[in-house]
């Protein structure tokens, strides 16, 4: 009688498998639900040789690519808010800017004067006595000089002038975030690229591999990781006056879930890795309940990119982005050299599914606790007689 109760109870257990406590769809849910109701949901791609190779031309924002400032800088200009000093010199003592020839043989006098610093006003000029406002915004040095010799001439004699620059504030770079010490930079006459410029802030406070790079240059702005710049001198640009730099700390992280060792928001704590590290971070797969056909990556990759992949159905996109769902099958041999292959990209989600067995088991399982409930509840009846 208790086998018959027992066995009435199977066919339950077994209709309900779909609502048994799972981490997540099974391989073939994930196959399954990529269309519903004729409405495709996301797109799924078995990793091969040729996805890998059409994954490795994958297009990355790139400073000299956008700004295209890979050459010297341009020579500096004076700017609204500079300091300037101008020291002028005549031929002979005595004129307006030199001192008068004294009696003694030995002494003939200065022949030079200094005008006090100056910042460059809003009208873009500076003052010089007996040559009034000389504007100077746009300018070079050298041109200021023949500008004020010009000004002067007939006033002083032979005069000779010289311009310095103190503190060029018009052309200096922003650097702010992540660095020892935020700052205005000045360029210099040489030309600074963006490793000088940051270096001369004091430098990093985060990981190289863990820190991104954005340049704000007029209205655009571009962000690329630092170790890319580390390790492609192309991308160590010349920088321009009133450029924005922003250090940002972001560490690279990935997600492992379902039937891995480790589910969690796991680092990089490398500049890339591949799926191979990726499982390896994870704690492998779990051998009493993956199934090493279902590995999946899923990632939102640009609409340029996955139209080469597949064919993308307007429906399923995120802005300018297609949801991919690539799968992975390690019971194939082969699986592990593309998973060496394959690299994963800040943010991916890697999804290892249970196998078929695993609930099966659990339905076993439920029904073993049942039963020994059943037999417990029996026994305690029996003994009550």
């Amino acid at each position: 009688m208790r086998n018959i109760c027992y066995a009435a109870f199977l066919p339950f257990f077994l209709a309900g498998c779909s609502t048994l406590p799972s981490a997540g769809p099974t391989t073939r849910d994930v196959i399954r639900r990529a269309v519903v109701d004729d409405v495709s949901r996301y797109s799924i791609l078995d990793v091969s040789g040729p996805v890998i190779d059409v994954l490795s031309r994958r297009t990355q924002d790139s400073l000299s690519a956008t700004f295209g400032d890979y050459r010297p800088a341009l020579d500096p200009r004076i700017g609204i808010g500079d300091t300037v000093a101008v020291t002028v010199w005549e031929a002979a003592a005595g004129g307006l800017f030199s001192a008068p020839m004294l009696s003694d043989r030995f002494s003939t006098g200065s022949k030079s004067a200094t005008i006090p610093e100056q910042v460059v006003g809003r009208d873009g000029s500076i003052s010089i006595p007996y040559a009034g406002r000389i504007k100077v915004t746009g300018q070079s040095p050298t041109q200021v000089q023949e500008t004020i010799e010009k000004a002067l001439a007939g006033k002083a004699i032979q005069p000779q002038i010289l311009v310095n620059v103190i503190r060029p504030f018009s052309s200096s770079v922003t650097v702010t975030g992540e660095v020892t010490n935020g700052a205005r930079v000045p360029l210099s006459v040489k030309g600074d690229r963006l490793m000088d410029v940051i270096a001369a802030a004091g430098g990093l406070r985060a990981p190289v591999n863990e820190t991104f790079i954005q340049i704000s240059r007029g209205e655009r702005s571009v962000r690329v990781a630092m170790a890319r710049v580390v390790a492609d001198p192309r991308e160590n640009i010349f920088m321009r006056p009133d450029d924005v730099i922003t250090l940002v700390r972001e560490p690279q992280t990935f997600v492992a879930y379902g039937a891995t060792g480790r589910n969690a928001e796991i680092p990089f704590d490398a500049d890339g890795i591949s799926l191979a590290q990726a499982l390896a971070k994870a704690g492998g797969l779990l051998d009493f309940r993956a199934d090493a056909e279902g590995v999946f990556i899923l990632r939102y990759e640009p609409v340029s990119l996955a139209s080469r992949l597949v064919n993308l159905d307007t429906a399923t996109l995120v802005g300018n982005r297609a949801p991919i769902v690539y799968r992975l099958n390690l019971r194939d041999p082969n699986g592990l050299f593309l998973a060496q292959q394959f690299r994963i990209f800040p943010k991916d989600v890697l999804y290892a599914s249970n196998a078929s067995l695993s609930d099966a088991e659990k339905v076993f399982q439920a029904i073993g606790f049942l039963t020994g409930q059943v037999g417990t509840a029996s026994s305690l009846r029996a003994a009550a007689r």
